[in-house]
């Protein structure tokens, strides 16, 4: 004898629609947060896209990081003097920084890069003074023209900053062209960066590159 389906009481079918339309903007989210980590986590990360590309730097105005004996402050107007700009964010106490931190050596000391006129400049992101001169003496030195001090991470904020290091090319008039999520590499310097740079408007010999060790 087959079994009889269970009664369903006058008023539970609204009530159960009711429940499960509260978990749409939560399913939503978190579908939205999945396809963000796929693209962050797989494959490389400085593809996810940047909507600051193509648009002019984020106005700023930062000051020197105190007691940095002769590297100025930045400010937006610093980036749009004619030359094209290589603008790193940084940290002392980020890991991946210190790992990238001879590859900005290099890039600094590229004599070509030099010549052409390329400007490499540093924003130091949520850091304190005494440690970012400690980490850049420590490190090798220190590669950067300027570095204004983003002690409170507002400009980072402004940026579209995901985290600590993230590395933009800036063409001569204050916008951006291309924006780098992660440590720099001697590879990624040499086949991404270095391109960018030159289709950033920087005019380089066909056989200059950046210095490998």
């Amino acid at each position: 004898m087959q079994e009889p389906l269970p009664q369903s009481t006058p008023g539970s079918h609204p009530a159960r629609r009711r429940s499960l339309l509260l978990y749409v903007p939560l399913a939503i989210f978190l579908a939205i947060a999945g396809l963000f980590l796929l693209r962050l986590f797989s494959g490389d990360a400085s593809l996810i896209p940047s909507a600051l590309i193509n648009r002019p730097a984020p106005d700023f105005k930062l000051g020197a990081v105190e007691g940095f004996e002769g590297v100025p402050g930045l400010s937006r107007a610093d980036l749009a003097q004619g030359h094209v700009s290589v603008v790193n964010f940084f940290a002392s106490w980020c890991v991946p920084c210190r790992q990238e931190h001879p590859v900005l050596m290099q890039l600094a000391a590229d004599p070509a890069l030099s010549r052409a006129g390329l400007r490499l400049v540093g924003i130091a992101y949520k850091d304190k003074p005494d440690n970012i001169r400690q980490f850049l003496a420590q490190s090798g030195g220190n590669p950067y023209a300027a570095i204004g001090d983003d002690t409170k991470g507002r400009v980072g904020i402004d940026w579209g900053l995901y985290g600590v290091p993230e590395t933009y090319v800036v063409r001569g008039d204050g916008t951006i062209a291309y924006k780098f999520i992660g440590p720099l590499s001697d590879e990624t310097l040499r086949d991404t960066l270095v391109p960018e740079i030159r289709k950033a408007g920087l005019t380089l010999p066909s056989a200059a590159a950046a210095p490998t060790r």
